[in-house]
């Protein structure tokens, strides 16, 4: 059913078709006095669990309705039941199935609906795999045919007590107060946790934990960090930091891992990781943890000084990636507030289950800087758990030769067991990268697909200069030298444009959200292991810093829509003022066929916007957070 067209399923949908031929009262069945009407005309469900109310207006004769699914009256546990009351319940496999009403006076007298029903097990991390691909390749509902100004809208908003810089995440068939619903978690950089109905408008708050209260490990007098008591003074977040870092969460154990930063009334400044229960939004694990952690270095004897040890600095320190999840492990990255020093880069592994401290790495120990940025994305992983993670600016020894040759600014890092650097690749201009601020650290990294050409384990990394890089990870190539005048050393580089955010890939295509550009796609080829460096199709739209963040909903390999969010009015400090987040959908065969923006209509517009947002999708509707609340997108009713 996945691989299938959506139109060929039921070509009513496509927007014409459908208002023509399809939102009529009379199906199958030719005028007279009585006239069946049925509501909603498209909708979505999760498999099992998660139930939908049909409501057939009838006119001109007894209202009395016979209900079938897929032509079986009643339905069946193979297509899903419906009552005399026209409630539906899903089976346990996915699909998409007709729901028909028919007048018990006149048989001749119907109308009907459709309803997709999706097994997606749940958006638990940034980019909604560790692989960080940005697809959901079970998505049934939103197509190129359904999402349209006519077809799909915002929905309901829910108010958040400030920014909400982190991805939102879904969780379906949560049984929260005695009910099983689907629901959507975000964080805010006001140090909240928000769990909302993910369905329900109105919107409904189920819970809403307070990191800093004392239930969540806070001391008396403790707020999330005021802008101006951290960084250089640009208001890069404002006014205030607390969650910035995408939370991650484990089905498992049903538990949220969230790190919030706060200072108390003394300016001492507090990081911790927070393990909250998906319910209520309590702590587990005995938590919250407080973060620290020490290495042995000798800094850099200037901007980054240490007598020996260097210690982590929850003021400086800014938790800017994703958290992730792997191998029973929390992994939480670090840069800094806007250069900010002194700062180093750092990778910490807690232990999921008693968040115990497990392994940490620096990234220059015995120098400066090289921040773990990644435009708020998350560590990649492998099949064998190896993490995957790239760095900005800074201090780079790598190939020095003379021990302890460990600093790694502008490098994409390899990492296995405990946290152990097994790998490693740096641009052969490094150091002209690191004297003008162009970090390779700017954008996310991607692991490809396993590929029958050689090599078969390919690494996609990008940064502020533009360049793309494909890597082998068998083999990640590490420095070239000071003699090369390219990067002989990767499996393929080509220049694109200036990015900060994450690549999508999807069905053997990049999708590339680049800073003053166009949202490009870039066709992979499974038989030569490389992409074709000029784009297949490309928006319209020119995307303004920060850049779009891209994600892709599809049934399976076919009916694919790229989601973007035009962030470019953030507040200050942009160029472009404040203004609302703006979500833009493309048919993900050709970028230059734009399906829909919240721009269209005046009821759509969205909370303002924050940088680095990237939208969920889930079960046909899309979720996106702005500096004031979180806005739900999905099929009309």
């Amino acid at each position: 059913m996945h691989n299938k067209s959506y139109l060929a399923i039921f070509p009513c949908l496509a927007a014409t078709l459908w208002l023509a031929g399809c939102g009529g009262s009379s199906y199958g069945g030719g005028g007279g006095a009585v006239s069946v009407k049925v509501s909603p005309k498209l909708t979505s469900v999760v498999v099992s669990t998660q139930t939908q109310v049909f409501t057939a207006t009838v006119t001109g004769a007894s209202t009395a309705i016979t209900w079938a699914v897929d032509g079986t009256v009643g339905g069946s546990t193979t297509v899903g039941t419906i009552t005399p009351a026209g409630i539906y319940t899903p089976p346990a496999t996915p699909g998409i199935h007709t729901i028909l009403a028919t007048s018990a006076v006149d048989s001749t007298k119907s109308d009907s609906a459709k309803i997709a029903v999706t097994d997606l097990p749940g958006v638990f991390t940034y980019h909604n795999d560790l692989a960080r691909d940005g697809a959901n390749t079970q998505e049934l509902a939103l197509t190129t045919a359904t999402v349209t100004t006519v077809t799909f809208g915002k929905r309901f908003s829910c108010p958040v007590d400030g920014a909400a810089y982190t991805q939102p995440l879904w969780v379906p068939a949560l049984n929260v107060n005695g009910t099983v619903r689907n629901v959507i978690f975000v964080a805010t950089q006001h140090d909240s946790v928000y769990a909302f109905d993910a369905d329900i408008g109105p919107c409904v708050p189920l819970w809403q934990a307070k990191l800093l209260d004392t239930a969540h490990g806070g001391t008396a007098g403790e707020t999330p960090v005021p802008t101006a008591d951290v960084g250089n003074g640009f208001m890069d977040i404002q006014p205030e930091i607390g969650v910035t870092g995408t939370p991650v969460i484990d089905p498992a154990t049903s538990t949220l891992y969230v790190v919030s930063k706060s200072e108390d009334l003394t300016s001492t400044f507090y990081q911790r990781l927070h393990a909250l229960d998906l319910v209520s939004g309590n702590e587990k694990f005995a938590g919250p943890k407080a973060i620290s952690a020490s290495v042995p270095g000798a800094g850099d004897g200037s901007f980054c000084p240490s007598s020996g040890t260097i210690s982590f600095d929850p003021r400086n320190q800014h938790q800017r990636p994703a958290l992730s999840l792997s191998n029973g492990m929390v992994y939480l990255a670090w840069a800094s507030h806007e250069d900010k020093t002194p700062y180093h880069g750092w990778l910490i592994g807690y232990n999921a289950a008693t968040l115990a401290r497990v392994s940490v790495y620096n990234t220059s120990p015995n120098g400066c800087l090289a921040g773990i940025w990644m435009a708020g994305g998350a560590p990649a992983f492998d099949s064998a758990g190896n993490l995957y993670a790239t760095t900005g600016n800074g201090t780079f020894d790598g190939s020095s030769g003379s021990p302890p040759n460990n600093d790694f600014g502008d490098t994409v890092l390899k990492l296995g067991s405990g946290l152990t650097l097994s790998d490693w690749f740096t641009p052969f201009n490094q150091n002209i990268l690191n004297m003008n601020d162009t970090d390779l650290g700017s954008s996310g990294v991607i692991v490809l697909p396993d590929q029958s050409s050689s090599p078969a384990h390919l690494l996609l990394s990008a940064g502020k200069q533009g360049q793309v890089y494909l890597l082998d990870r068998d083999l990640m190539g590490g420095f070239c030298g000071i003699a090369c005048t390219s990067d002989t050393n990767s499996v393929q580089n080509f220049f694109v444009s200036p990015i900060w955010g994450t690549p999508a890939f999807w069905q053997n295509r990049m999708y590339y959200g680049g800073t003053g550009s166009r949202l490009a796609a870039f066709d992979f080829s499974s038989s030569t292991g490389r992409f074709t460096a000029t784009p297949s199709s490309q928006s319209s739209a020119i995307y303004q810093f920060p850049g779009p963040t891209p994600s892709v909903s599809s049934q399976g390999t076919s009916g694919g829509v790229v989601w973007v969010i035009d962030a470019s009015q953030y507040g200050v400090p942009s160029n472009f003022g404040s203004g609302p987040a703006i979500l833009h959908a493309y048919d993900a065969t050709n970028l230059g066929t734009e399906l829909w923006n919240s721009s269209q209509n005046a009821g759509d517009q969205a909370g303002n916007a924050v940088k680095f947002s990237v939208p969920t999708v889930a079960n046909g509707t899309v979720y996106v957070g702005t500096r004031t609340e979180v806005d739900v997108y999905s099929l009309l009713p």
